[in-house]
């Protein structure tokens, strides 16, 4: 599922509730992970429960396995990751989802590698740890770090997901009706709303001309307009005109005609 080799396992060590596991399951299939795996699961596995949580990551919660041992558990792994907001006395290096993700990306070919994540009361034991090659924690608000279990998983996931997914930071989106504007479209609209323009007199000072043209120009750049919206402000503005009432100079001068 993963976009380049496989993910990070997941390893849930002595979760507490069924429900809990679900949720984790959902936010793992959400980001392409499915190697699902549990120590000691304090309610018998697999649980009905955890399926009512998982909105449909049955596939996750159907390959999930259970072991007796967090040493099992990773034994063909060969980087770890140990998921705590606590300090420790242990002399690990501590990184952030996104320097893991970074690193599991870059060995992804050549190891795997797994995060540990502890029980929901109390987090990951010493010992647990102490497996680890890093100490991986969530940079969340100083004063209040608590996260509840699938959180945490999905904050690793989602930093492990969008390390390889392609999708731009941002991007316009357009209904099926429509498309952005081709320059040439965008250029019709300038010259169509500049002629105007002329017309009413708003861009009767001959040296201002050229600055306004280009600033209203870049206006309208800057609004990534579709196709769609090009044609409606040109109906805007013909509409304007055509409805435009008489000047009070203009009927003055009517009356004033023989």
């Amino acid at each position: 599922m993963s976009r380049s080799g496989p993910g990070p396992a997941v390893v849930l060590v002595e979760p507490q509730l069924a429900e809990n596991i679900g949720m984790v399951a959902r936010a793992m299939l959400n980001c392409g992970l499915a190697d699902l795996r549990l120590v000691r699961p304090r309610q018998r596995w697999p649980h009905p429960r955890a399926a009512a949580t998982a909105s449909g990551a049955d596939t996750v919660l159907d390959g999930a396995r259970v072991f007796y041992s967090t040493e099992a558990a990773i034994a063909d792994l060969g980087r770890v990751y140990a998921a705590t907001v606590r300090e420790r006395d242990l002399a690990l290096p501590v990184v952030t989802p996104r320097h893991a993700a970074a690193e599991m990306r870059a060995r992804a070919g050549a190891t795997r590698a797994g995060v540990l994540f502890g029980p929901e009361s109390k987090g990951l034991a010493n010992d647990d740890v102490a497996l680890a090659d890093a100490v991986l924690t969530v940079p969340v608000n100083p004063s209040f770090g608590s996260l509840n279990l699938a959180h945490a998983v999905f904050a690793v996931a989602y930093e492990w997901f969008v390390a390889a997914s392609g999708a731009p930071p941002a991007r316009l989106r357009f209904n099926a009706r429509t498309r952005l504007a081709t320059k040439e479209e965008l250029v019709g609209l300038f010259e169509h709303l500049e002629r105007e323009l002329d017309a009413c007199g708003f861009l009767r000072l001959r040296h201002k001309r050229p600055i306004m043209v280009r600033n209203l120009r870049a206006l309208l750049q800057r609004a990534a307009l579709s196709e769609q919206e090009v044609r409606t402000l040109r109906g805007v503005i013909a509409g304007l005109v055509q409805g435009k009432p008489a000047r009070a100079g203009s009927k003055a001068k009517r009356k004033a005609s023989p």
